[in-house]
């Protein structure tokens, strides 16, 4: 049996994003696809970020972002692996993990009580020796750790060390 993919819509400006209010009444009533990106360089250690936005302000984190509306994952992964690593990468040289579930206590505008469920779709992405461009709009700064070290660091959030330990939540 053939299938044949479906052609996507046109990805939305990269310029043109919702007013805050309507993303909210999104976020509080569905939840959000993301594509979080496992990397490692070539000594095997996993590239972290300290967040600078809610949700997981503050904490270490894998790169990643959401999939956009009318977005294929092939053209979402190009998108966001050139925001949070400043270089192109395609889906087809990932590999993918799993489907992990995030739930916070607060929205991006950092307001308790208005949670945020996001469906991450966990990629591990082999950069070897390449020189990474990585940008501070999400991360105030980056660091590079062994999963071990990752796993039980506190200051690695819980949804990340899921990545690196046997618990898959």
């Amino acid at each position: 049996m053939h299938t044949k993919q479906a052609t996507a819509c046109p990805a939305p400006n990269a310029s043109h994003y919702l007013p805050d209010v309507l993303f909210e009444k999104i976020i509080a009533n569905a939840p959000l696809i993301a594509i979080d990106l496992i990397v490692e360089d070539s000594k095997r250690r996993m590239l972290l970020g300290w967040r600078n936005n809610p949700p997981a302000k503050a904490s270490w984190f894998v790169p990643g972002g959401r999939v956009r509306k009318n977005e294929t994952l092939d053209t979402a992964f190009a998108r966001i692996t050139e925001a949070e690593l400043g270089q192109i990468f395609q889906r087809e040289q990932s590999v993918f993990v799993g489907i992990y579930q995030h739930f916070y206590p607060d929205n991006f505008l950092g307001q308790h009580g208005a949670t945020t469920h996001y469906l991450a779709l966990a990629h591990r992405l082999w950069t070897g020796d390449c020189q990474l461009d990585l940008p501070l709009s999400q991360h105030a700064q980056y660091r590079w750790a062994y999963p071990d070290s990752i796993a039980c660091d506190p200051q690695v959030h819980a949804y990340t060390r899921a990545y690196f330990s046997s618990e898959k939540n």
